[in-house]
This record gives C-alpha cells, sequence and structure tokens, in this order.
C-alpha cells in the first residue's frame, strides 16, 4: 500500500522565517581520520557515504565502524580509524546493467536468523535496488562480516532489471526494531523519488536474511508557500526532491528522514499518520531554472520563506540518545559544512538546541565539509572514546591528491561535541 500526500493537507511552516545574524558556531576537532578513498578508476571508484558504529558489548574498546563506499563496497575500520575489511560492491547482473553500489548502512541488533540470533549490517545497494545484509562476528577469521543476503531477496522498488538501471532505486537507508512485537524493520528511500518503504526484516533458510514490503509512504514534492503560490525545488527534469539521511529513535518508533532540498521531517516509523516539518533549509520557496548546458539550477529571488539553521542539502541524520529521554537530533547541514542539533523529544517540538563545525585538528588532519552521512553513539567506546564517538563523512578530505576526488570519515569525541552544544 501507497500513501501519497498532498501539498494542502501537510503541516508545513506557515510563516516566513526571519533571517539573523547568530553567533559563529563552535567547532569541534576529529582524534583520527580513515585513509583517504578515491572515486576514480586507480581508486575503484570509492567514495566515503555513510557511517555506522557497532558497539563490542563485550569489549567495548574493540567496537567497530562499517561505511559505504559506494562502488567501493562496504569498509570496516576500528576505534583507531584503520581498516579492518574491505567487501566489495557485487557486480553487474549482466554486460549492460548497474554495478553494485552501496550508498547507506545501519545496524540490527539481535536479529533472530535460522542459524541463531545475529547483529548485523545492513545496506542498501542502489546498484541493484536490494538490500544487502552481513553478520557480524567480531574475531572471526577473514574479517568481522559475512554475507548473509538472500539470493532470492527481491528489488525494493523496481518491477525489472530494465528499472534497476535507471537507477531510481534503493538510496537511504534506516533500521527499527518494534519493542511491541519485537520485529525488525528496514525503511528504505528511494532514488530521485519521495517514497519511503517500510521493510520487514526476515529469517530465510542457511542462516540468511531477506524482507518483504509492508506498506510505502510518498512525501511531497510540492509545497504551499506562505504566500498562497505553489513551489518544488529545482532540479534535473524529471527527478523529484529526494530522502536520504533517516533515522528512528528506538525509544516511541519516530523516524526522521531528510528530504535533501525541503528539510527534516518527521513521521511514524511504520509510515501511518500524517509526516510533519520540523525545520526547512534555507533554501525552501527559492525559485530556480534548470540549464540543461550547465546542467545546474540557476536560482531566483529569495522570498525569505526558509529556515535559518541547515543548507541544503540536509543529510545525516544521527541520534544522540540519553536514558532519561534527552538527548539530540543531529543534521548535516551540507550546503554550509555545519551540524545543526535539535531536541530529541517530540514534546518539545524538536526545538532547535544548537549546531557546531567540525574543523581541521592540525595540517595533517582536516575536519569535515559537504557531509554525507553521519552516526554516533552515546556510550562508552573503552579508552579512546569514554564519553562515545560521532563519526562524520568528510566530502573533500585535505590535503587530498592533486586533482583526484577525496572522501574519508572523521572521528570526534563525543563528549567535545556534547560540551560544545551545552555552552
Amino acid at each position: 500500500m501507497t500513501t501519497a500526500l498532498a501539498a494542502a493537507a501537510l503541516a508545513v511552516p506557515a510563516q516566513a522565517h526571519h533571517r539573523s545574524s547568530d553567533n559563529p558556531l563552535p567547532t569541534v576537532t576529529p582524534r583520527a581520520e580513515t585513509p583517504v578513498l578515491h572515486d576514480d578508476e586507480a581508486g575503484g571508484n570509492a567514495d566515503a557515504d555513510d557511517p555506522a558504529i557497532w558497539r563490542n558489548a563485550a569489549a567495548p574498546g574493540r567496537s567497530l565502524v562499517m561505511a559505504t563506499a559506494k562502488e567501493g563496497g562496504l569498509r570496516v575500520y576500528d576505534l583507531d580509524a584503520r581498516p579492518v575489511q574491505s567487501i566489495a560492491a557485487p557486480p553487474a547482473a549482466g554486460e549492460d546493467d548497474a554495478p553494485g553500489r552501496f550508498n547507506n548502512v545501519d545496524l540490527v541488533q539481535g536479529l533472530r536468523l535460522s542459524s541463531g540470533r545475529a547483529d548485523l549490517a545492513v545496506t542498501s545497494d542502489r546498484g541493484h535496488d536490494r538490500l544487502r545484509f552481513y553478520r557480524i562476528d567480531r574475531d572471526r577469521a577473514g574479517g568481522p562480516l559475512t554475507d548473509v543476503t538472500d539470493p532470492a531477496a527481491p528489488p525494493v522498488f523496481s518491477r525489472d532489471q530494465a528499472e534497476i538501471n535507471d537507477q531510481r532505486t534503493a538510496y537511504g537507508l534506516a533500521t527499527w526494531t518494534d519493542p511491541a512485537s519485537g520485529k525488525s524493520f528496514a525503511l528504505v528511500s528511494r532514488r530521485e523519488r519521495t517514497s519511503i518503504a517500510l521493510l520487514e526484516l526476515l529469517p530465510a533458510a542457511g542462516g540468511k536474511v531477506t524482507y518483504r514490503k509492508v506498506r510505502s509512504l510518498d512525501l511531497p514534492s510540492t509545497f504551499r508557500l506562505p504566500d498562497g503560490t505553489s513551489w518544488s525545488p529545482c532540479g534535473e527534469p524529471g527527478e523529484l526532491p529526494q530522502v536520504e539521511g533517516m533515522v528512528v529513535d528506538p525509544a516511541d518508533g519516530t523516524l526522521y528522514a531528510g528530504q535533501e532540498d525541503i528539510g527534516i521531517w518527521r513521521l511514524r516509523a511504520d509510515l501511518t499518520g500524517t509526516p510533519k516539518l520540523i525545520d526547512t533549509v534555507r533554501e525552501y520557496g527559492v525559485p530556480g531554472v534548470y540549464d540543461e548546458e550547465t546542467e545546474e539550477c540557476a536560482p531566483g529571488a529569495d522570498p525569505g520563506f526558509g529556515g535559518t539553521k541547515v543548507s541544503a542539502d540536509v543529510e545525516g541524520l544521527t541520534l544522540v540518545t540519553e536514558s532519561d529521554g534527552d538527548g539530540y537530533l543531529l543534521a548535516s547541514s551540507q550546503g554550509d559544512d555545519t551540524f545543526a542539533a535539535y531536541d530529541r523529544e517530540v514534546g518539545d517540538d524538536n526545538e532547535y538546541e544548537g549546531g557546531f563545525r567540525v574543523a581541521p585538528a592540525h595540517s595533517a588532519l582536516d575536519g569535515s565539509e559537504e557531509c554525507d552521512g553521519a552516526a554516533a553513539l552515546n556510550a562508552p567506546l573503552g579508552a579512546k572514546y569514554p564519553n562515545g564517538l560521532l563519526v562524520v563523512q568528510d566530502g573533500h578530505d585535505a590535503p587530498g591528491d592533486g586533482d583526484r576526488p577525496a572522501t574519508n570519515f572523521k572521528f570526534v569525541d563525543l563528549g567535545t561535541v556534547l560540551d560544545a552544544l551545552d555552552d
């Protein structure tokens, strides 16, 4: 079942936001960074995108970070940001078909398989329009991750290989376990579309994992502005404003979804009820004209209807949870290289709490620019990160290697982030 939402029925900001000259945001610095990835033929078309943090409960200092590298597959790092394992994306189905491309990653704890319960890393394979599952065994010879994807797992959105090759396929990803039923799910967004699908994760024969679609929901692509006009963000013809960054609050099953050119939505993780925009990007409402020659949008005059905290694209969303219900929703504001923090509690209407930048620690350890994915874990991780860890993608690693595209992940002490937000 798919639910489409009309713009007129949505709870959207009803009044224009006024621009303000806020004080400069505080900065935090990384403690470590992963080796650089290069999105070119020599680098295996590896492009850092989205991380997830797996905590080793028996030995927190031996926890791991899993991270996607798009056509470069899936990478595993230790807490020193050193490579532990590299898993290639699956090859193309045929000579003229799209190759595997891992976009986002999230974790599921204790999923019941035919071989027993297991922690899993789950990735969205944009190239094949499928989810991929990897069992986590920290000390397994050959690396901690083992592919346990059911070979018969179906495409998420596409009807056939021709549709898969169009690449309007599985994109953003968040996992969720419903405490009432014990069932585990994945929320998956669709590239160049506004769709989000709810998939139930299921055991298959031989310790494998598959899924079935429960329902889907389409967020709006057109919005009614406070002056009564309708607006859609400028983009390549045929493309709709997609969602990528997503996270589910396990305490109440609230899904937060970042529609890149629009803002941050709050909705139920079971995709029922009416979504609400809790904030919009600064560019919300700005008209634009797509130029076929430059393949870029030329913006018009800003009518002043956008928010003041995040700039398009709004990207990686992650939660900093605390046992008393406090904590933050963190969002990557890709357009201005910052991060915004919102109150985690729905009762406080996800009020904006502040922001920060990840700045260079020194000449050999830069900060984060144009951040895609982010992951936070507010739990002790041994002596290196006793106050928890924030991992953020860096879209332009410096000093880099000439003109080669260079990306990686920065590891930040979460305690310094919380201190910055509390100041």
